[in-house]
């Protein structure tokens, strides 16, 4: 998506996967019939940063700022690095180093308060422990355990960031969520338990069910 991402402090390498849906998400953003212009996104599960600075480059006249969240100080670093490297202005982001909205509490959304993201972006780490013999040794190598890994049945973090995500939504807000499609149907009664108003799930460019676009 014409951005240069480095990983030299040993991030999640970006997926191809991750470019089809982000572009095509972009895409939607752009065509939403907003109140007001100068959104306000986050990037949460920020990695290398790939997909917040790929707004900021894709949307120079939509988006005012991006947040970037990480717990990974290794990330962190890798995040500032990028954002350099793309030549983003300081004044269109935040780097938080936040165990997800931890650091972000200025953000909840409160009617009338003109707090709350527009956006969210999140891809979290979504394999299941159970299902480590199927990782490529490669991947289990060279990548951070933190960016993959997330439980028995690698809901762990995709069940806790949409517990507290809507509540750093604004009214009009939306999620763009990566997931592993073997967990398309749990996920389905997490969004549904949490109280979301509508969702709808999304293929990638295999044909599988990789993301889910969710309205608060």
């Amino acid at each position: 998506m014409n951005c240069k991402i480095e990983i030299s402090r040993k991030v999640f390498i970006p997926r191809i996967e991750t470019e089809f849906w982000v572009e095509k998400a972009i895409k939607e953003v752009r065509s939403l019939k907003l109140e007001v212009r100068g959104l306000k996104i986050l990037d949460v599960f920020a990695g290398s940063g790939c997909i917040g600075i790929a707004i900021l480059k894709a949307c120079p006249e939509l988006c005012r700022r991006v947040d970037f969240v990480e717990i990974d100080e290794r990330a962190i670093e890798q995040i500032e690095i990028n954002l350099k490297l793309n030549k983003i202005s300081p004044k269109r982001y935040r780097v938080y180093k936040s165990d997800l909205f931890e650091k972000l509490k200025g953000e909840k959304s409160a009617p009338y308060s003109g707090a709350g993201y527009d956006v969210i972006f999140a891809n979290p780490p979504y394999v299941a422990e159970e299902r480590i013999a199927e990782v490529e040794e490669s991947v289990l190598k060279e990548e951070p355990k933190i960016a993959l890994f997330a439980g028995k049945d690698g809901l762990f973090y995709i069940e806790k960031f949409l517990k507290e995500a809507k509540n750093f939504l604004k009214k009009t807000g939306v999620i763009y969520l990566e997931f592993d499609p073997k967990q398309k149907e749990a996920i389905k009664n997490i969004i549904k338990r949490e109280g979301y108003s509508s969702f709808q799930f999304r293929k990638d460019q295999f044909k599988k069910y990789r993301w889910a676009k969710i309205n608060k």
